[in-house]
């Protein structure tokens, strides 16, 4: 046997020792997907998302604008209904229902349903299976927002085109037998428009405006238009800053990076080269509750015995990984 052999054997072992410490989701980098050559791809630009993301930025610069009217209970509302929508994605459609990486009972579940449609970025059904095709097809045309194509399709640009047809072609092939046994999901998926309109939209708007007298204009603008808005971008940084800017102490392989202001601001999911090299760890950084709000939230979670079987990835895995894959950068703790 060679020694380019033996490397490959080595690699293909300690790779098998990873996935063992994995949960059964199909979220795993598929290194044997090639991009077809000269690809012909006209671009259909969905004039609808168009108009309407603009509106809704609008207004939230209008929010913005009028935040010095809000009272300061409004101003807190709006912080609750902000962390509330952030922690629908990240402790929800992320970690647990697009990379099973703890487990959630009822209770948590339903309330993670609830603040999913608050944040209103698609469904839990279709917004893990758009994220394991983007683990999956990292950085590909089957990555519904391909970071190789620029920070902007990567930020918002891929919501106003139509797929392409990689990501409908290989998103249909997953295996999301887990999220259609999941009532919870199921039942958001179907009921997602009225939930949307009610958590979104009406829940933010008329708290502050039925409970301490708050103009109906602020509570709209402000906890409203701007808080949704304010999620929005904080997600979509994930999606393009953290895979451009930052470090790879993990891998150098791929393009995620370590990206503390989009960990700041996503409440932990700017962590990103760590979480692409092992998706299957709750905390999705290897630092604890550092900048990792999501992180504490789970831990609570589970102190209410509400949440349980936390994946973690063992330190000698990660330091294994660095030696073997991360660019020189990594610091300790």
């Amino acid at each position: 046997m060679t020694a380019t052999e033996r490397n490959s054997v080595q690699t293909r072992q300690r790779n098998a020792e990873e996935m063992a410490e994995a949960p059964l989701v199909d979220d795993a980098l598929d290194e044997s997907y090639k991009e077809k050559e000269n690809p012909s791809y006209p671009k259909q630009i969905v004039w609808r998302n168009v108009i309407l993301m603009t509106l809704l930025h609008i207004g939230a610069v209008y929010g913005l604008i009028t935040i010095t009217s809000a009272s300061a209970l409004t101003l807190l509302w709006s912080s609750v209904c902000f962390m509330m929508s952030a922690l629908g994605i990240t402790a929800g459609a992320h970690r647990l229902w697009s990379h099973r990486s703890y487990k959630a009972k009822l209770p948590l579940r339903i309330f993670l349903a609830f603040a999913n449609s608050m944040a209103f970025q698609n469904d839990i059904y279709e917004w893990a299976r758009d994220h394991r095709a983007h683990h999956k097809f990292s950085e590909t045309n089957a990555d519904p927002h391909n970071a190789a194509r620029g920070f902007f399709f990567a930020h918002i640009g891929w919501l106003l085109v139509r797929k392409h047809p990689d990501v409908i072609e290989k998103g249909r092939k997953l295996d999301l037998s887990d999220l259609k046994a999941d009532s919870v999901v199921m039942f958001q998926r179907r009921h997602y428009k009225m939930s949307v309109v009610v958590m979104c939209f009406l829940v933010p708007t008329l708290v502050p405006w039925c409970f301490w007298g708050e103009s109906l204009w602020v509570a709209y603008f402000i906890p409203g238009l701007l808080r949704y808005t304010l999620v929005l971008n904080a997600t979509w940084l994930v999606n393009s800053a953290a895979h451009m800017w930052g470090m790879r102490p993990y891998d150098s392989n791929i393009n995620p990076r370590e990206n503390k202001f989009v960990a700041f601001s996503a409440v932990g999911e700017g962590f990103h080269n760590y979480h692409h090299t092992f998706p299957y760890d709750y905390a999705a950084s290897e630092y604890g509750s550092r900048l990792n709000i999501t992180k504490s939230f789970i831990d609570l979670m589970c102190y209410f015995g509400l949440a349980q079987d936390c994946k973690k990835v063992s330190h000698d895995t990660v330091m294994a990984r660095i030696q073997r894959t991360g660019d020189g950068s990594y610091k300790s703790g």
